[in-house]
């Protein structure tokens, strides 16, 4: 075996150059950064903020929302770099390719597949959770056996298989139809949020942040730990740089502005959550719901359950999306069977891999309790979190006349902070997860050594 071959890279497409299965250019900056937003504002911002406020940091909980959001920012300006400058819908994979060496790039495109693949069905199986709660207080409840799986007492998730069918066919209808649901189900849960901050914004008693750091700074910390994941999302807008109009101008925008304005957005919400009831009653299922029933509005309520239905309609749709791109980058570099790397004629969206893709995690949604899995995701995208903010640092050395449209300041001392960031994060990741996610990459390397390597574009060039 040829070692050096495991370690050879693909020429950078600094100019964005169109590949012969062009993706249609549709996405201007609004519609990137509305991705990201739809990425990002899941069910973390309804669920996560109470849970982390009541055991972790207490009122201290909008410092840990600001050093997550700075630590996440580490990355995205890496991302943005390289979305930017080396462009192509594989994301990290791509920017892997380029940089690190193809045995890397193939790690990370697999470890990009299980990132979006299982995080895609987790969200369906709590969008399930959430709708029929919604369906049971209007008196229309599903039946148990049609809400959980044969593992659980059930036939199948019915719900959870559905969204991710009904989603496979709007992905189908072409990236501006996706685009334009996206943002309207974007504007539902803003709409959502933003009356929950009127509502809290005068009903708020400044005892209740007195203890203001009741767990110390180590609380600080840990809270800081558990919500870092509410800020997941962002990587999957530069999937999208083929279906930019202008990615290397656009793709930063996207990236960068969605990022700050989740921030934001995570910040006043949580503030207000803890400035209007004491901390310790924010432990549970969902806390802003919860206080809008507890200040007496139950309307104000329903809409923030609408709007947490609406986000993770949309976190799916996202990253379902960002699936199928990446899938889409490895099928061409012949990575993966080439028989996924067409791009249907009329709609200009990768129906095959749409399909093969959906009809799985349909099937993983409704048919499994994936809970204890959905850990994955966490390990997975820290994982491409650290190789992109490697990656910056190394193209800079390798290729420093390569054009770079956008640039991480500081360099490289912010992309060194970010892969910092994400190894501290991953080193604190439970055992369990660390054994499960090389039980994947063991998966990974049989099919790279059997299929990958031989059927590489490259390795045919190099024939």
């Amino acid at each position: 075996m040829n070692f050096s071959t495991l370690l050879r890279t693909k020429v950078i497409n600094a100019g964005h150059a169109a590949p012969t299965s062009e993706l249609r250019r549709m996405l201007g900056p609004l519609d990137l950064t509305l991705l990201g937003i739809g990425a990002i504002i899941g069910a973390g911002i309804f669920v996560l903020t109470g849970v982390a406020a009541a055991t972790q940091a207490g009122p201290a909980i909008i410092l840990s929302y600001l050093i997550a959001g700075t630590a996440c920012a580490f990355s995205a300006l890496a991302y943005a770099e390289l979305a930017a400058s080396v462009g192509g819908c594989g994301s990290a994979y791509g920017y892997s390719y380029a940089g690190l060496g193809e045995i890397v790039a193939w790690i990370i495109g697999w470890d990009l597949i299980l990132e979006y693949g299982v995080a895609t069905s987790a969200v369906a199986i709590g969008w399930s959770g959430y709708v029929n709660n919604a369906l049971t207080a209007i008196g229309l409840s599903l039946p148990t056996p049609l809400t959980h799986g044969p593992l659980e007492g059930g036939i199948i998730n019915l719900p959870a298989a559905l969204i991710v069918l009904l989603l496979a066919g709007l992905l189908s209808l072409g990236v501006r139809e996706s685009a334009r649901f996206n943002a309207i189900m974007v504007v539902v849960k803003l709409i959502a949020i933003t009356i929950f901050i009127v509502v809290a914004a005068s009903h708020v008693q400044p005892a209740n942040w007195s203890p203001f750091m009741p767990f110390g700074w180590s609380g600080v910390m840990g809270g800081a730990a558990l919500i870092f994941f509410a800020y997941v999302g962002f990587d999957a807008v530069s999937t999208a740089a083929e279906e930019a109009r202008h990615p290397q101008r656009d793709l930063p925008i996207g990236i960068l502005v969605s990022l700050a304005v989740c921030t934001v957005i995570y910040i006043l919400v949580a503030g207000l959550l803890t400035a209007v009831v004491a901390y310790p009653s924010l432990n549970v299922g969902s806390p802003v719901a919860d206080v809008m029933l507890r200040l007496g509005y139950p309307w104000a309520a329903g809409l923030v359950a609408a709007g947490a239905i609406a986000g993770l309609t949309t976190v799916m749709l996202v990253l379902y999306y960002g699936l199928t791109r990446v899938f889409l980058a490895m099928s061409r570099d012949g990575l993966l069977p080439p028989v996924f790397a067409r791009v249907n004629s009329r709609t200009g969206t990768p129906i095959r891999i749409i399909a093969a893709s959906g009809l799985l995690m349909a099937a993983v949604a409704g048919l499994t309790p994936i809970g204890e899995v959905a850990e994955l995701v966490n390990i997975g995208t820290l994982a491409a979190f650290f190789l992109v903010c490697v990656g910056v640092i190394i193209l800079r050395a390798k290729h420093p006349d390569l054009p770079r449209p956008f640039k991480t300041p500081w360099s490289p001392l912010i992309p060194l902070l970010g892969a910092l960031a994400c190894l501290y994060l991953m080193l604190n990741l439970p055992l369990v997860t660390w054994l499960r996610f090389g039980l994947w990459l063991a998966l990974g390397f049989v099919i790279y050594f059997a299929y990958s390597r031989q059927h590489s574009a490259l390795n045919a060039v190099e024939k």
